[in-house]
């Protein structure tokens, strides 16, 4: 037996595997970016001849509730509060779900708000843990409000008591320590009444990093670049994921995720669907599978949209702990819904989800972060037994890394070109140069964040991990 020739043939298996392997993801990558631009303009063009104003105050306009889950934000609490009710839409109702916070997030709310408890039946037609109150304000101003207090059950929990005691037809669920633009639920509920001939059940809006920037009373003033490296990398990976990736499988209505920072969703479909799964972590993705997963079994017309306006700003991580915890969790989140719906795995039967959306999520979402680790563990047993050829390994890399910049140079493009929310050069200087660390610093810590999400996944681990903010204002505008 020839050991050098079985390990050569190994060797070329290894290599050929990652070459097809990542082949097919920039082939995948380059479709999906070019396909995005036209979905872009097309949604620009049309919108230009949408007068919000009068949408704005307009009595016939769909009726919305803003579904908001809190634990333990008190640092931000009143001024998110304060930013949902100044929304320019007339037919909506803000609700405020406190899960059993341990800080001061109900007391602060019942002190700024004049709250009461009062006499509220609440129809579960989802099971949900206890409502402990449904509180009203004392003031007219804050009618739009209702504030409820339930034991602790995490974010998934959260929702579905807000979807139970809510009354309109559309819910709007968001972060609690999102900024929203002021015409953010017009803008998000538009589509819903466009489409004719297929129900749309749900919609996404483009999420954008606040770190840095100006807000004053729950507005955002004035955009800037976050100074945090950590938030500033993040925001070149939302400008990559949001604009570009999600508009093109929008267009091909094979969106498998909306944002649990932003979304909103047909009440009547979210409810017989069985509302958000408590049983994951990655509750977001796990609805959106399951309405879709509903309405394909029914053969029933839909789609799921997406805007690319940014309309939602939200405070990212600004350490790499508390990141490495939101990156675990949303692979846990991941193997868990793909793992719940694998009936619809390469199945005709749910067209562009089944052949196309779940496969790719599978093998370059999922599967990634394991097969960038067995490529890393290959090549350093390759090396230790001499059968590198590392002059292939490094066109290979540098073809790798040099492929990542324009991508993401291309995305930075398409935000200039687009919405161009940063005005000033220095800060798209800035991204283009936070993307030259990416492949040596950023990209290594969230593969490995995401093997740990692995781990923690086959010992069962269920816990979120804490979340902790810094709030917006002058402190964390300085961080």
């Amino acid at each position: 037996m020839n050991w050098n020739n079985i390990g050569d043939s190994i060797a070329n298996i290894l290599l050929y595997s990652a070459f097809l392997y990542s082949a097919i993801l920039f082939i995948f990558s380059i479709f999906i970016a070019l396909y995005s631009v036209g979905a872009t303009e097309e949604y620009m063009h049309k919108n230009e001849f949408t007068d919000y104003q009068l949408l704005a105050s307009s009595i016939h306009v769909p009726s919305v509730s803003i579904l908001a889950p809190a634990y333990n934000e008190g640092a931000t609490i009143i001024e998110n509060i304060r930013s949902l009710l100044s929304l320019y839409y007339t037919n909506m109702e803000v609700i405020i779900i406190n899960d059993g916070s341990k800080d001061d997030t109900l007391q602060k709310m019942i002190t700024a708000y004049q709250l009461e408890k009062i006499d509220f039946f609440v129809r579960y037609q989802i099971k949900t843990k206890e409502v402990r109150g449904v509180y009203k304000s004392k003031s007219p101003v804050y009618k739009k409000l209702t504030v409820v207090d339930k034991v602790n059950g995490g974010k998934a929990d959260a929702l579905n008591v807000g979807i139970n005691v809510s009354k309109n037809d559309y819910i709007v669920c968001i972060d609690v320590d999102c900024i929203l633009e002021q015409d953010a639920i017009l803008k998000m509920i538009k589509p819903f009444e466009e489409e004719t001939d297929k129900k749309i059940i749900a919609s996404g809006g483009v999420v954008r990093i606040a770190n840095s920037c100006e807000i004053k009373d729950g507005r955002l003033i004035k955009v800037h670049l976050p100074e945090n490296y950590w938030a500033r990398m993040q925001s070149l990976e939302y400008i990559r994921a949001f604009l570009l990736g999600r508009m093109a499988w929008a267009r091909m209505n094979g969106l498998l995720l909306i944002s649990g920072a932003f979304g909103a969703f047909n009440k009547e479909i979210a409810i017989k669907s069985g509302g958000y799964d408590h049983n994951t972590v990655g509750e977001d993705m796990e609805l959106v599978m399951r309405m879709r997963r509903y309405m394909e079994e029914r053969n029933l017309p839909y789609k799921v949209t997406y805007i690319p306006d940014p309309l939602c700003w939200t405070e990212a991580p600004t350490n790499a702990k508390i990141l490495g915890r939101q990156r675990n969790r949303w692979t846990r989140g991941t193997i868990e819904t793909l793992k719940f719906h694998k009936k619809m795995f390469l199945n005709p039967k749910f067209g562009v989800i089944g052949m196309i959306s779940y496969p790719y999520w599978f093998f370059f979402e999922m599967m990634a972060p394991l097969v960038e680790l067995a490529g890393f563990i290959g090549l350093l047993i390759m090396a230790f037994l001499g059968m590198v050829e590392w002059s292939i390994c490094l066109a290979f890399f540098l073809f790798i890394v040099s492929f990542g910049y324009m991508y993401s140079a291309f995305a930075i493009y398409m935000e200039v070109r687009t919405y161009n929310m940063y005005k000033r050069r220095k800060d798209i200087a800035m991204l283009l140069l936070t993307s030259f660390t990416e492949p040596f610093f950023f990209h290594p810590f969230v593969v490995w964040a995401a093997i740990k999400g692995y781990v923690d996944y086959i010992r069962k681990k269920k816990s979120w991990g804490e979340m902790t903010r810094q709030g917006f204002g002058p402190v964390a505008q300085k961080k």
